[in-house]
Formats: C-alpha cells, sequence, structure tokens
C-alpha cells in the first residue's frame, strides 16, 4: 500500500477532518511525508480542506 492509499484510508476510517501530523501520527508514517503527499491529493481533487490546517476525503 502506498502513501496516497494509506493516507486517504486513514481518514476514512477517522471520519472527521484531521491535521497532517494527526494523520500521520494514526498512519504511521512521517510528517513530511504526509504533507507533500496531501499536496498531491488536493490538486487531484481527491482531498479537500473544510477549515484551515485540517483535511478530509472528498465525497
Amino acid at each position: 500500500m502506498d502513501t496516497q492509499e494509506k493516507l486517504i484510508e486513514t481518514l476514512t476510517k477517522a471520519g472527521k477532518p484531521m491535521r497532517a501530523g494527526e494523520i500521520a501520527q494514526a498512519a504511521g508514517l512521517d510528517k513530511k511525508e504526509v504533507e507533500k503527499t496531501i499536496k498531491v491529493l488536493v490538486k487531484e481533487g481527491k482531498l479537500y480542506s473544510p477549515v484551515r490546517c485540517f483535511y478530509d476525503v472528498k465525497k
């Protein structure tokens, strides 16, 4: 499973918007890696930011 899949799965299981640090901790990933992946997923339209610094899966 790659970083993108792990990140989306973690957010889906949480069921609420999370900060990059929270996602990294829950998924067992490096925070810098999560921040880079979030930027890519937001550009692809798979994630969005409902509140500043929080991210969630686009439904």
